[in-house]
């Protein structure tokens, strides 16, 4: 999975800032170095999960590292694990189409599977791309709207499960009755709420 683009840092719950990992890193570092009564937590606004962070030594020593781990993240995100095996050398292409970053990999199917993908025009491989491309347009709306409450019950389990109306908040979460969860987290903290409802919200298809 790529790294999330955005991190937040709380002070408890009070939301001490969002952006870069880098920044908000030290955003805590500072905070915790100022004795802040915490808990000092940076979230992925990706996940919505906790995330650990060495702190120690002096924020250009923080920021080198997490510049190391933020390209070595991009590196990993680029690279595709499966590729990385020793292949037969390509034979020269002539006319035709070009390669469009076709990626070989094992599939295993049942014997009926392949007769099936035979007799399809293009042959397996691009039968198998249409069908692929056809689930991912019609789950899309599903997946987006499942990652949204997963990452709004992973921040809120963190820093909210001591708040009243948390569980009857989880379940609107999970509900996806938007409405309700307002009401019900009406009177949390207002960085924890605000922060929660942004978590949960996901693009219509």
């Amino acid at each position: 999975m790529p790294r999330s683009l955005t991190y937040t840092g709380f002070d408890g719950h009070r939301r001490v800032t969002t952006g870069a990992l880098s920044d908000v890193a030290i955003a805590i570092k500072h905070a915790s170095e100022a004795g802040q009564p915490g808990p000092l937590l940076i979230f992925d606004d990706a996940t919505g999960r906790s995330i650990d962070v060495n702190l120690q030594g002096s924020d250009a020593a923080v920021r080198a590292r997490l510049a190391k781990l933020d390209a070595a993240a991009n590196c990993a995100n680029d690279a595709d694990p499966a590729s990385e095996t020793p292949s037969e050398p390509e034979p020269a292409r002539g006319r035709g189409r070009p390669r469009l970053g076709v990626v070989a990999r094992e599939v295993t199917l049942l014997p009926r599977h392949w007769d099936w993908l035979a007799t399809q025009p293009g042959g397996a491989s691009v039968a198998l791309r249409k069908l692929v491309e056809q689930a991912r347009r019609s789950h899309d709306a599903d997946d987006r709207r499942r990652r949204a409450h997963e990452r709004a019950y992973h921040f809120m389990s963190a820093l909210a499960g001591d708040l009243p109306g948390y569980e009857e908040a989880t379940r609107a979460v999970f509900a996806d009755d938007r409405a309700r969860l307002r009401v019900l987290i009406a009177y949390w903290p207002e960085d924890v709420r605000e922060h929660a409802l942004m978590l949960a919200a996901h693009e219509e298809a």
